[in-house]
């Protein structure tokens, strides 16, 4: 089958999500390659407290732009020079549902300029042990959205200033613990090239069989400017607002990491938000939604876990993580 190939003509964050999601959710049939790019900005995983993620001065006197995605993992930096890929596709069987369906052309891609890269981890791309494109997933009624990012020629400083470390997840806060886990693509290529040669040589590459060059109607377009604008635009997607609380409690596992916040009144949860770096596939709402009037006991919490698909919420974290983290007393 054909790819049909797109593009956003935009680096503007905030229309690039709205564009991949419209298509990811609109287009229902044929396998899609699109590639992109954004302006200075950071992109947070759905589950994500957006404030611990970012430097919050850094970001404001940078001029830096903060926008949630809809898939899960953690939060990333991108400029000009970060390329973004995103491969939008029937879901097929279930086995099939892996990281490592979609790592691969890029792998082999890398591998096709002279690198030594390699599939690494819950969803990592590395070239010689450090890290270049981190990957992320979504499914959607039968469909698959894989995308990631490819650090081409990225501003290390901006990438360490602009994102807040977790000290769970790095050895140290300091800004050199970032730095010294990325590299870019450009610093290890055998023979130079520009960004753009490089985008062009992607966009080749991954059309597998053949390429059809897309685009949205103008009517399409309007619905993307418009989910834009009361989506992504929106402190509520963005920021949200976090329920007034009584409990915090964050863990880290093998999964990734675990935030929960809970508001107890008599007993029963009034509001909960989990927050997090794992890979889920499928938003929260509906587990939060269904929390709230629930005893806050662990039998009765369990309860309604086993009502959800705890792996699509939650990706590798297990649904007793989840437990461990709601009850866990230091």
């Amino acid at each position: 089958m054909a790819v049909t190939y797109l593009e956003t003509g935009s680096q503007n964050p905030y229309y690039n999500l709205a564009f991949e999601e419209f298509v990811l959710t609109s287009r229902r049939e044929g396998e899609y390659l699109l590639l992109w790019q954004n302006d200075n900005t950071i992109v947070v995983g759905q589950n994500q407290n957006t404030e611990a993620e970012i430097n919050r001065a850094f970001v404001e006197a940078h001029g830096i732009n903060v926008v949630r995605r809809t898939t899960g993992g953690g939060a990333v930096y991108h400029d000009l020079g970060n390329l973004n890929y995103s491969f939008i596709t029937d879901t097929g069987d279930a086995e099939r549902l892996t990281m490592e369906r979609f790592t691969r052309p890029i792998v082999a891609a890398l591998r096709g300029l002279g690198l030594q890269a390699e599939a690494s981890g819950r969803n990592d791309i590395l070239v010689e042990g450090r890290k270049v494109s981190g990957t992320a997933q979504r499914v959607v009624k039968g469909r698959i959205l894989h995308h990631g990012t490819l650090l081409f020629s990225a501003d290390p400083g901006m990438v360490a200033g602009a994102l807040n470390a977790d000290p769970a997840k790095f050895q140290s806060k300091s800004a050199k613990s970032v730095r010294s886990r990325i590299g870019n693509i450009r610093d290890f290529l055998p023979r130079d090239m520009e960004i753009g040669a490089f985008w062009e040589y992607l966009k080749e590459v991954l059309s597998g069989d053949g390429m059809t060059a897309g685009r949205l109607t103008a009517e399409e377009l309007s619905a993307v400017e418009e989910l834009k604008r009361t989506k992504y635009d929106t402190w509520e997607w963005n920021y949200g607002r976090s329920p007034q609380y009584d409990l915090t409690n964050r863990r880290r596992f093998e999964g990734g990491g675990l935030e929960v916040r809970v508001q107890v009144k008599e007993g029963r949860i009034t509001g909960i938000v989990f927050y997090g770096d794992f890979l889920s596939v499928s938003p929260l709402d509906s587990l939060t939604a269904a929390l709230e009037g629930c005893a806050f006991r662990r039998e009765a919490v369990a309860e309604v876990l086993d009502r959800f698909p705890v792996e699509e919420l939650f990706g590798a974290v297990t649904r007793d993580e989840v437990l461990e983290t709601m009850f866990y007393i230091d």
